[in-house]
């Protein structure tokens, strides 16, 4: 029997995983199920928390300080649509304080406030959490629990709701338990542990307090009753769209504006039915806070709110309730963040009468990365093969962008004697002679606003886009086709007014296209020089002469067969590719000799190309002997030899295969390389 497509698709869903999600249950069995893991009672800030670390670390050392990366933040949930990247240093802070907030320790009081510049991921964190947590609750580790009432007759509720009236903030059902001997009953059960202590805070809210004392009031105060015939538990799923357990609110125009989506707002209809506007069961409590409770609230530009609903959030953070109207302060529990941008926090920073939202507001700067290499990861992410079809994107397209977009966030360097080039190259992990990882601390310890001004990636990419769409550049984009974009869109760039910043950016332009210059004349040469057998051939005559010059033995002529001396002039010929003066010849030498040593004692053998400064030398020496035999200058003329043009070939697809140009940008940077030749600039 032939299945139905129907069938088919059924067949994919996970109905075992459905009935855990909704899951119900007596409030005896959900006791129970606390005394088996009462980690399901967990506050806001200690699910937050767990949830960041359940994805693990890594630690790893940058410029000799342990830092800690966070799995949580490359959104593998996702496939890394939101993954943060760079910014491991204010990500520790953050999750620093969530923890401070899960012990109890003080930060559960305020706001965090995320801050920095237009761009630099703020929103993309603050998603970040509230999709992790939607996930969260989905799984075992994450699960959690709320209550509804049921047969509810007799007790003055209307219609539907009578039969069934769901605890309208999702709150934890051992709030049932009343206060006065909640703690002796949670000991008494043994519902904590020594791995986890249970501690519930706060009331009901006013509708569910008011369905509770009515019941209690029918038996005669008898609270088993009460929750064995009218309480039912069930699993929560938090979810944004349904607006359950996580809640974002955006900042209107002033005269729209209404506290009361925060905090839920009277149902007119039910005013004719319950007579009164004071009646609990007459009031939504839908507002943000309250959908919010038991999981995140984002306050998207937190600091562009109206003055009246400040008031609600500094209650909100310090004492975690809030006041709805015409009702009594209401329990809350949830993490609330906000975020800023840097002109909003400046006002905030001004303004006296805000003093109570600083003094209740935890601080994380999030910069723009420094890092070229993080950098490029954002780029790569939207920029690549598997999404921008049809069209190759050049090597070193993205990561000159990158540069560009870092070099405009540093502030130059005060000392050392460095050019802003280097600074930026240190701060991405290369070694420059002369500078240590000590070097790179005191570089950053001596800037004030790193990272807080300069370039938003979002410019970047827009830019990108363009050369994207652009038609020439025959299916394929370069660096130069981007820098030009960077270049165009700076005469009406929305966010840059000065002058003179427009002039060092410019400049930084120049910068970034003499950088590439120096990293395409290095490819051409090497794939040149990638003559395998001819450059083995080199490297062995080379170390031959090394060996005998550093043990003042003869070397023997390989066609000959006679002993004679080193040859001196191929060992400077070598050496002098890489700026080795006369004087310090002997020492080069010797430091060959004993790396080759080292190996040997290791048991490894030598190869040409382990040590990177011979490398490079032999790489050059080759590039220099073979260069004019494939007469590179000829390039930019219309006339080539065959003989020269099937060298050239042999060039671009050693281009393709090892530095990943295709036809057209092989040709391209071929041409560019050529041209510098042909004007002479050969440094």
């Amino acid at each position: 029997m032939a299945i139905s497509m129907v069938d088919k698709i059924g067949a994919l869903q996970d109905l075992t995983l459905y009935r855990d999600l909704n899951w119900e249950g007596s409030f005896e069995q959900y006791l129970q199920l606390v005394r088996e893991h009462p980690e399901v009672t967990r506050n806001a800030y200690q699910r937050v928390y767990d949830m960041i670390i359940r994805y693990g670390t890594e630690e790893y050392t940058d410029s000799k300080k342990k830092l800690v990366r966070y799995n949580f933040f490359r959104d593998e949930l996702d496939g890394g649509k939101d993954a943060v990247f760079g910014l491991d240093i204010p990500l520790m802070r953050l999750v620093s304080v969530l923890k401070a907030a899960a012990k109890g320790f003080g930060p559960e009081r305020r706001i965090i406030l995320l801050h920095g510049p237009v761009g630099s991921s703020k929103s993309t964190i603050a998603r970040l959490l509230k999709k992790g947590l939607e996930h969260y609750s989905r799984t075992q580790d994450g699960a959690l629990y709320t209550y509804d009432w049921v047969d509810l007759e007799g007790i003055g509720m209307s219609g539907s709701e009578a039969a069934l009236f769901p605890s309208p903030m999702n709150e934890e059902p051992l709030r049932l338990i009343p206060a006065e001997w909640r703690e002796r009953a949670i000991v008494e059960l043994g519902l904590d542990n020594e791995h986890f202590q249970v501690v519930v805070k706060g009331d009901l809210n006013p509708a569910c307090r008011f369905i509770f004392s009515k019941l209690m009031k029918r038996y005669e105060g008898d609270w088993s009753r009460v929750v064995n015939q009218h309480v039912r538990v069930r699993r929560l799923v938090m979810s944004e769209q349904n607006r359950v357990g996580i809640g974002t609110f955006q900042p209107k125009d002033e005269k729209n504006q209404d506290s009361t989506e925060l905090t839920g707002d009277i149902n007119y209809r039910k005013i004719a039915i319950y007579g009164s506007d004071s009646d609990p069961r007459a009031f939504n409590f839908d507002g943000e806070f309250n959908i919010a409770n038991r999981g995140i609230l984002e306050f998207i530009e937190v600091l562009k709110l109206d003055v009246a609903f400040l008031y609600d959030l500094l209650g909100a953070t310090q004492e975690h309730k809030i006041k709805p109207k015409k009702f009594a302060q209401t329990d809350i529990d949830e993490v609330i963040i906000g975020h800023t941008n840097e002109a909003e926090y400046k006002k905030l920073l001004n303004n006296e009468f805000m003093e109570a939202l600083r003094d209740r507001t935890i601080k994380i700067d999030i910069p723009y990365i420094t890092k070229v290499s993080e950098e490029v990861r954002i780029y790569a992410k939207d920029f690549n093969a598997r999404k921008i079809q049809g069209k190759h994107i050049a090597p070193h397209t993205l990561e000159v962008a990158a540069m560009w977009a870092v070099l405009t966030r540093l502030e130059d360097p005060k000392k050392h004697n460095l050019q802003l080039i280097q600074k930026m190259k240190l701060y991405d992990g290369k070694v420059l002679p002369g500078y240590t990882q000590d070097t790179v601390k005191e570089l950053r310890k001596e800037t004030h606003r790193e990272g807080l001004e300069g370039i938003s990636p979002r410019y970047v990419q827009d830019k990108i886009s363009n050369a994207l769409v652009n038609e020439s550049g025959q299916g394929t984009i370069n660096p130069f086709m981007v820098l030009n974009e960077l270049d165009k869109g700076l005469r009406h760039h929305s966010l840059i007014v000065d002058e003179e910043q427009k002039k060092r950016y410019r400049e930084c332009i120049a910068m970034v296209k003499a950088e590439y210059e120096d990293v395409v004349k290095n490819e051409v040469q090497r794939a040149i020089s990638a003559d395998e057998e001819a450059i083995q051939k080199l490297a062995a005559n080379y170390i031959d002469s090394v060996k005998a010059f550093t043990l003042r033995e003869k070397v023997k002529d390989r066609f000959t067969g006679q002993d004679v001396a080193p040859d001196e002039r191929l060992m400077r010929s070598v050496e002098e590719k890489i700026d080795i003066p006369e004087n310090r010849k002997d020492d080069f030498r010797r430091e060959i000799m004993n790396y080759i040593g080292a190996l040997a004692v290791e048991g490894k053998r030598f190869e040409w190309h382990t040590n990177d400064r011979l490398r490079r030398a032999l790489e050059l020496k080759l590039f220099e002997d073979q260069k004019d035999s494939i007469k590179l200058q000829t390039l930019v003329s219309n006339v080539i030899d065959k003989e020269t043009q099937e060298k050239i070939d042999i060039i671009k697809s050693r281009l393709m295969k090892y530095f990943g140009y295709n036809e057209v940008s092989a040709r391209d940077v071929l041409d560019y390389v050529a041209s510098i030749y042909a004007r002479g600039d050969v440094k």
